[in-house]
């Protein structure tokens, strides 16, 4: 069974575009178009409406989407098994983060990993909490930073607290506080994120009794700071994302206090890869090495 012409299938209907699957692929786009002619031949039905504006799925394509995404994790794990057994490293690993981990936290992780494993290749997938939900259930990625709670299934570990925090400009009225009522947010123009994205601070703010007066949504983290520096509003953010920056803005505690919890989810670590496993493993360990040398410099 030629894996090609599934691979070639996966990421048109995943890109839209037949010219940029190719070129993930490696190959011509006239390969790429060939491939999937020829397994629509061998299936039985069209698999791609292609037009103006790209290529989507037909109703039967959107059918079998699972069905191949399966059967290629599969082979991907039957490699790596493989591989562990004749001693090699190798393998992809596709990892599901948001902003704050993909900017703080994975550089210094994949940089451990690839010097103990340096043939292991790894892909990430960036978006929003809703994106790495939706990666994790259909099989999209391996495993993926979540905040907790969760409504994935599998192995699901807990790595760190990480405080939200008020950001204001500097010379906003409440800056001189020394910390951030939250209340406050009911009076003050509130940036957000935008629903599907912004679980943190609404789940403080329901907590708290408080509706914001919500003024700006966009989904760009540094967005926000950007736009609470020009002094359009005020906006509640984790400590994660802001940690090392140096923007024009006030960053504070709130009061009463509020937090998330991020963790790592892997949905079906009884089937997981050798290399997704010992990624999964670098990732605790790292959190746990970093934040106690953290603590132990604070203290």
């Amino acid at each position: 069974m030629p894996v090609s012409k599934y691979e070639a299938f996966l990421k048109a209907a995943e890109l839209g575009s037949l010219t940029r699957a190719a070129a993930e692929l490696g190959v011509t786009q006239s390969a790429v178009s060939h491939m999937i002619g020829s397994l629509e031949e061998e299936l039985g039905f069209s698999l791609l409406k292609r037009g103006r504006t790209g290529a989507r799925p037909t109703a039967e394509g959107e059918r079998v989407l699972p069905a191949i995404r399966g059967m290629l994790n599969s082979k991907e794990q039957l490699e790596q098994t493989a591989a562990a057994i004749r001693g090699l490293d190798c393998g992809t690993v596709r990892i599901g983060t948001f902003t704050s981990v993909a900017v703080h936290w994975l550089p210094g992780m994949i940089k451990r990993f690839q010097a103990a494993y340096p043939n292991v290749e790894l892909k990430l997938m960036n978006g929003d909490y809703h994106d790495v939900e939706q990666w994790l259930s259909d099989g999209s990625c391996d495993l993926g930073f979540v905040a907790l709670p969760t409504r994935q299934r599998g192995r699901v570990t807990a790595l760190l607290e990480d405080r939200l925090l008020a950001v204001v400009p500097r010379d906003h009225r409440l800056a001189s506080l020394p910390r951030f009522p939250i209340k406050e947010v009911e009076h003050e123009p509130f940036i957000s994120l935008l629903e599907t994205s912004d679980h943190d601070a609404r789940r403080a703010l329901e907590a708290a009794g408080v509706t914001p007066n919500i003024r700006y949504t966009t989904k760009d983290d540094y967005a926000i700071i950007a736009m609470v520096e020009q002094g359009l509003g005020v906006s509640i953010m984790p400590e994660l994302l802001l940690s090392g920056r140096s923007d024009n803005v006030r960053v504070m505690e709130l009061t009463p206090p509020a937090s998330r919890t991020i963790g790592l989810c892997l949905p079906d670590a009884d089937r997981a890869g050798p290399a997704t496993l010992r990624f999964a493993d670098c990732v605790s360990d790292w959190v746990r090495e970093h934040y106690s040398r953290l603590q132990n410099t604070l203290s």
